[in-house]
């Protein structure tokens, strides 16, 4: 019964953590560039680009992707328990 519990338990932290990670990745993806400006007035965007500004991914990104890899190896681990 107590190794039940504890393999359900770390199951659901493996489904927390993952459920978490693909949050955050989901924000990344909503998220407006730096280097585009919206002018309201004119109602049109601008690119501002030098390639020493531009961030790809932010660290919402990259530690979602490090959640949810950790939530899938601890539900690995759950498995073999």
């Amino acid at each position: 019964m107590v190794a039940f519990t504890l393999v359900e338990s770390v199951r659901m932290a493996g489904y927390a953590l993952a459920t978490l990670g693909a949050l955050l990745v989901f924000l990344e993806f909503f998220q407006q560039p730096s280097y585009i400006n919206y002018d309201p007035d004119f109602d049109s965007y601008n690119v501002d680009l030098s390639p020493q500004e531009v961030r790809q991914y932010t660290w919402i990104g990259r530690v979602g992707a490090l959640l949810a890899a950790a939530g899938f190896a601890i539900q690995l681990l759950a498995f073999f328990l």
